[in-house]
This record gives C-alpha cells, structure tokens and sequence, in this order.
C-alpha cells in the first residue's frame, strides 16, 4: 500500500499529540510510505480559506500529491 502524510513540525495536534510518532511507524514500516513535514504550527496549512493558510508549504503538498497520484 503506498501512503503520503503531510504535517508541520511543530504543529500542537500533529506532534503534540503523538500523530507524528504513529506516521514514523507506518513510514518505516511500510515500503511505500512517505512522511513529509514542513516547518511550521499550523494545523489547516493548506486551506486557503484560513489564517494559518502557508501558501509555500500548501504549493509543496500540492505537487507531492499529484505526483504521487500520477505515479499510481
């Protein structure tokens, strides 16, 4: 199974809250995992309707995921 995450590095809910530790699980658990964090707290990144919206971290995911997507 291939399988993306995606979260900041410092984001309360991600890390806070030991996400971050099961996505290091199932990434070296997993061959077709991939864990991508991006520097920042905000949780929501990549919506554009919000004030924690990071336009550079949101374009970065964006292309990962169609990559990944066309690759399937």
């Amino acid at each position: 199974m291939a399988v993306q995450i995606h979260g900041m590095d410092a984001d309360p809910v991600f890390v806070g809250e030991g996400d971050i530790d099961a996505a290091r699980e199932l990434v070296d658990s997993t061959e077709q995992a991939e864990l991508f964090l991006y520097p920042g707290s905000a949780h929501y990144f990549a919506d554009s309707s919000l004030a924690s919206y990071d336009a550079g971290a949101a374009a970065l995911l964006t292309r990962r995921v169609l990559d990944f997507l066309q690759s399937r």
